[in-house]
């Protein structure tokens, strides 16, 4: 019976020592959460305050003409930038920053790939049909052309767009796959 207890005892004492390190550790982040996001916090609008005072709003839509708050954004960065140092912090005391950090960057990562996607979707196509319209000699510089109810002068075709002329002198940029995908008729000259 003695052995059962004290094999107890020292399960206890075990499971106390464990729950009051986490206990702990826990404790300790939030701390570290709450002090970071108040000094966050007012650090972001002293410098928001500091920049006010040297009216560098002002200053920047005077001299270059840029309407955009230059001091609230500088604030807010520094609050957001110092909420971000806080939570890795907070996460490092609980052991957690590689998992999180790991999570963070395969995020950023996949973001970048979507925007890259999304930036070449439309210049992959043009491309394209730049590279066939060139190829196969479908218009030039010079040829007069009726495109999508408009008539209009080739003034230049690139691999990505083909710069029009109307009658009235209008310029027209028009995307080489949408030129592709309608019916282009070549006109003689005198009927522009």
């Amino acid at each position: 019976m003695i052995n059962n207890s004290s094999a107890i005892g020292q399960g206890i004492d075990t499971l106390d020592v464990l729950f009051s390190g986490i206990f702990t550790n826990i404790v300790i982040a939030i701390i570290t959460l709450l002090i970071g996001f108040i000094i966050g916090k007012i650090l972001g609008r002293l410098l928001q305050k500091i920049l006010h005072e040297f009216e560098l709003d002002k200053a920047l839509k005077h001299s270059a003409g840029i309407h955009i708050s230059i001091e609230h954004f500088l604030g807010s960065f520094l609050t957001y930038f110092i909420y971000f140092i806080t939570i890795v912090i907070a996460l490092n005391q609980l052991g957690l920053t590689t998992a999180i950090m790991n999570m963070i960057s395969g995020a950023i990562i996949l973001l970048v790939i979507i925007s890259i996607l999304l930036a070449i979707k439309d210049f992959v196509p043009n491309m394209v049909s730049g590279l066939f319209i060139y190829q196969k000699g479908i218009i030039k510089q010079g040829d007069l052309i009726s495109f999508d109810k408009l008539k209009a002068k080739v003034i230049d075709t690139t691999f990505i767009e083909t710069k029009l002329e109307s009658k009235s002198g209008d310029i027209i940029y028009i995307p080489n796959s949408l030129l592709i995908k309608k019916q282009i008729t070549k006109l003689k000259k005198k009927k522009l």
